[in-house]
């Protein structure tokens, strides 16, 4: 891969429902995509992400990798996981990769292996590192409110200083909001939704999800979601609206769309209050953080900038902060911890 005039480094998000890769030269994203890796269905899945991500890759000189898929259910613990994918990635780049080890830094796949609660799911200190050497702001908050979850990072004098950094530390930090922006059951962010005028339990039933929701809002870029429906039926606004009306034990013609237009809209804000709650967590542990901005990133990125007026702070995307050019910043937003190892690794030697 050598005999380029500028070295090329590619950041890779290896997530339990995608891979994200990010392409870095002379320390700017130039180029972002995310691709289909449902890992819970076999290791095989990863090595199909791999190979449609070939010619993405092919144009890299280094690798540098983060992940959380190490929490699948196709492992039975969390060293496994990173053991195995390790290993998987090893194979397709050898040396040439390095990886992400949270506050270690970067490290060898064997030291990836030997330190598995640093190497798997630090990926929101990634992202955070290299928000904070983009900005001259020296306190501030990274909301990442992705397909799956939702990740609130306090920086202060620069540094990321979360107070958890283990899932089940920051699950009681209010620092990782266990909710996606598409991925989550309906089911799973509230137990009732008003429907003209009158309130109704919801089923408690896999038959919709907030991807749902969020295309009957029209707040859902198709590009971005890349899993099945609940139902395995297509992602039209009538099959979206047909899904939603089963949670409520009825019919998609037994409204319109503006009926079901509401109804999908509180379920948005429960689950955007459940963030919010976890955002005004953090700032009631750090209160200074509230004056400075709130960088978002995640395909839920343009929803989440809502929360900064809630809590009097200014929005300014990942992707902007980090310089990424216009025709990929909001991919680069999207992707973010792709893109931050990519930046980090451009400014750090191979281990």
């Amino acid at each position: 891969m050598g005999g380029k005039s500028m070295a090329t480094i590619a950041g890779l998000d290896v997530g339990g429902a995608h891979l994200k890769v990010a392409l870095v030269a002379d320390g700017r994203p130039v180029a972002v995509e995310q691709f289909l890796c449902p890992l819970w269905q076999g290791i095989d899945k990863l090595d199909a992400a791999f190979s449609a991500a070939a010619p993405m890759l092919a144009k890299a000189d280094r690798f540098a990798v983060t992940m959380t898929g190490e929490l699948s259910d196709l492992f039975a613990t969390r060293a496994e996981g990173v053991a195995v994918l390790t290993r998987r990635i090893g194979a397709a780049f050898g040396n040439e990769a390095s990886y992400w080890l949270g506050l270690r830094g970067f490290g060898t796949a064997g030291e990836a292996c030997a330190h598995p609660a640093d190497a798997g799911s630090t990926n929101f200190l990634a992202t955070a590192q290299a928000a904070a050497r983009a900005t001259r702001e020296a306190h501030f908050v990274i909301l990442d409110f992705g397909s799956t979850t939702a990740d609130i990072v306090p920086v202060i004098d620069s540094r990321p200083v979360p107070r958890g950094v283990t899932d089940a530390a920051r699950q009681a930090t209010g620092e990782l909001v266990y909710t996606g922006f598409t991925r989550t059951a309906v089911m799973g962010v509230t137990t009732r939704a008003p429907f003209k005028g009158e309130w109704t339990t919801l089923a408690r039933e896999y038959l919709a999800t907030m991807a749902d929701v969020r295309r009957i809002l029209g707040e859902l870029d198709d590009a971005v979601d890349l899993h099945a429906t609940a139902d395995g039926r297509g992602k039209s606004l009538v099959e979206s609206v047909a899904r939603l009306a089963r949670m409520l034990g009825r019919e998609a013609d037994d409204g319109t769309l503006a009926h079901w237009q509401a109804t999908a809209r509180t379920i948005a804000e429960a689950q955007m209050r459940s963030i919010h709650d976890g955002l005004l967590q953090v700032l009631s542990a750090s209160p200074d953080i509230a004056f400075g901005p709130l960088v978002t990133a995640g395909i839920g990125a343009d929803v989440a900038a809502a929360l900064a007026l809630r809590t009097g702070m200014q929005p300014v995307t990942f992707g902007e902060l980090v310089g990424a050019p216009p025709e990929c910043r909001p991919a680069a937003t999207h992707a973010a911890p792709a893109v931050a190892v990519a930046l980090l690794a451009a400014s750090t030697k191979s281990p």
